[in-house]
C-alpha cells in the first residue's frame, strides 16, 4: 500500500466520522454556505495579478514538516497581496497538518479565491468546502472513477464552486474529462512516491483542451519556469513548498513575484 492509498483510507474513515458529528443541514446552515464563491478564471487572467496559487501547507509525507511556525492569516494575506490569483489551504490533519479552521481563517482575512485542497472522494466534503468558505474544490483523478468525478464536479457546480481536476498521465486526462470543470491541473508530483518532474506539465500542455484553464502544480521554484510554462499554454502555478519552506513565506513571495514581473 502506497501513501496515497494510506491517505484514501484514511479518509473514508474520517468522512464517516464527520457526517455522524456534522449534519448536512447543519452545513447549509453555515455562516458561509450561501455566499457567491470567486470566478477562479477571472482572478486567474486578471492581468493584476500573476496566475500563481500560493499554498499554505505546514507539512507532507515526503518533507515531514515543513513550516509549522507562521499562522494562516499571516501567510495567505501577504500572498493575497503580492498578487497571487488564488490560494490553497490544505485541510488534511493526519498527513498534511491542515484543518478546517485553516480554510475559514484564510477565508476570513481574504477576498481571492481559496482552494480546499484535500482528498476528495464524497459529496459531504464538498458541502463542507462550500459551508467553510471555499471557492474552489480539487478532484484527483488517481483515486476516483471518472463517474466519481462527473457526480462530485455536479455537485460542486451545483454549489456555485469552481472545480480543479488534477492528472498525473495522459491515461488519467483522457478518462476523467467532463464538461463540469473549470481547470485541469497537472501534478508534476508523483502521488505514489513523491517524486516530482516538471516535464510533466510540458508532456501534457497540448493535450488538454482549450476549454480549460491549465493549471501546473509542484516542482515550481523558478520564475524562468513559470515563463516557460506560460508559453507552453500555462495559466495557473500552484506554489506552496518554495515559499512555506522558508521563515517569511510573504518575504518568498514578493521576492519571487518582483523577479518574475521585472523581466
Amino acid at each position: 500500500m502506497n501513501i496515497l492509498d494510506k491517505i484514501v483510507l484514511r479518509k473514508k474513515e474520517e468522512v464517516a466520522l464527520a457526517k455522524q458529528h456534522v449534519s448536512v443541514k447543519q452545513l447549509e446552515a453555515a455562516q458561509h454556505f450561501n455566499r457567491s464563491p470567486y470566478s477562479f478564471k477571472e482572478f486567474l487572467l486578471a492581468d493584476d495579478r500573476t496566475g500563481i496559487i500560493a499554498e499554505f501547507k505546514r507539512q507532507s509525507p515526503s518533507k515531514g514538516v515543513i513550516n509549522d511556525k507562521v499562522t494562516v492569516a499571516d501567510v495567505t494575506t501577504a500572498y493575497a497581496s503580492a498578487r497571487a490569483s488564488a490560494l490553497s489551504v490544505l485541510t488534511d490533519t493526519d498527513f498534511f497538518g491542515g484543518h478546517q479552521r485553516d480554510l475559514l481563517e484564510a477565508r476570513a482575512a481574504n477576498k481571492v479565491p481559496i482552494l480546499r485542497k484535500d482528498f476528495m472522494i464524497d459529496e459531504y466534503q464538498i458541502l463542507e468546502a462550500k459551508a467553510w468558505g471555499a471557492d474552489i474544490i480539487l478532484l484527483i483523478a488517481a483515486i476516483l472513477t471518472p463517474q466519481e468525478i462527473a457526480t462530485l464536479a455536479g455537485t460542486a457546480k451545483g454549489l456555485g464552486l469552481n472545480v480543479l481536476l488534477e492528472v498525473h498521465n495522459q491515461e488519467e486526462l483522457e478518462r476523467s474529462i467532463c464538461t463540469d470543470l473549470d481547470a485541469i491541473g497537472v501534478n508534476n508530483r508523483n502521488l505514489a512516491d513523491f517524486t516530482v518532474n516538471i516535464q510533466t506539465s510540458f508532456d501534457l500542455a497540448d493535450q488538454i483542451p482549450a476549454d480549460f484553464m491549465k493549471i501546473s502544480e509542484s516542482a515550481i521554484s523558478e520564475t524562468s519556469t513559470i515563463k516557460l510554462l506560460k508559453q507552453a499554454g500555462f495559466n495557473g502555478f500552484l506554489i506552496g513548498e518554495n515559499f512555506m519552506k522558508t521563515e517569511d513565506p510573504g518575504l518568498a513571495i514578493r521576492e519571487f513575484v518582483s523577479e518574475l514581473i521585472s523581466v
